[in-house]
């Protein structure tokens, strides 16, 4: 996969075309995750794969992918000394 991406970066119209087809899916799969926050459905789960795919080609997505990932452990950290 990395070679893929090399190759697409090393080319403006394909590494276009490789930012736009991340873009669809991981903005496809938060838009998902937000429905099914209401809906039936893994929508945090989503949420954050959609993330995972945004960051890695946009630093935005990385940056708020690392922010909720550290809200999610301070979470977890105060749910396991609260039930101690």
């Amino acid at each position: 996969m990395a070679d893929l991406r090399d190759w697409a970066r090393r080319r403006h119209a394909t590494h276009l075309l490789l930012q736009a087809g991340v873009a669809v899916v991981g903005g496809a799969l938060v838009l998902a995750g937000i429905a099914m926050l209401v809906l039936p459905g893994p929508g945090w789960a989503a949420i954050l794969l959609g993330l995972v795919v945004l960051a890695s080609e946009f630093d935005a997505a990385a940056k708020l992918r690392d922010r909720v990932r550290e809200g999610a452990n301070r979470l977890r950290r105060g749910r396991q000394h609260s039930s101690n």
